[in-house]
């Protein structure tokens, strides 16, 4: 097989991985297309612009560049200066397990956010309703929804607690990286 039959094969393999990529990032809530950004950047051996990226996946500048903004978030890809160029340029981080838990823990964060921003607004309104001795089935029904809220805060803090064991890095003491 010829130097040029080997670079097609392995181009040919790069691009099943990367669609792997695409679609297991899916499951996360990436669009397929932001996965393919990545996916590219993971196989480059040196940082690409949005210009040499938006060639390679085939799609505007301008998705592009949102794509590489929503993956520097979770820093999953990091902005580089390369000397004598004007141009951004940007790399991938590969090592998948630091991805998933800077994304994961920024999931868990977020999620908690919104949550406690909820119950912080709705329930004190729903602790008058408890405590007002007039309202008896709306009462129950408070009284119903502040069991509910307590459990929503006491999974809130064990969210918080595993966003810290994985930033921390100290899941790693209970389940560690090697087998």
């Amino acid at each position: 097989m010829s130097e040029s039959d080997h670079k097609e094969k392995l181009q040919e393999s790069q691009d099943v991985i990367v669609s792997a990529i695409a679609q297991s990032m899916v499951i996360y809530g990436v669009t397929p297309s932001v996965g393919r950004i990545y996916g590219v950047l993971y196989f480059s051996d040196e940082p690409l612009t949005l210009d040499d990226i938006k060639d390679q996946v085939a799609m505007s500048k301008a998705s592009v560049s949102n794509g590489i903004r929503e993956l520097m978030e979770t820093e999953m890809v990091t902005k580089v200066w390369k000397k004598g160029e004007r141009k951004d340029h940007f790399i991938a981080e590969k090592d998948f397990l630091k991805n998933f838990l800077n994304f994961f823990v920024k999931m868990i964060r977020l999620e908690r956010s919104l949550i406690t921003k909820a119950i912080d607004q709705t329930e004190p309104v729903i602790q008058e309703i408890a405590n007002d001795p007039d309202s008896d089935e709306a009462g129950r029904t408070a009284n119903r929804d502040l069991e509910l809220i307590s459990g929503a805060k006491d999974y809130l803090d064990w969210i918080m607690r595993l966003a810290n064991t994985l930033e921390s890095r100290e899941i790693f003491n209970l389940l560690p990286k090697d087998k």
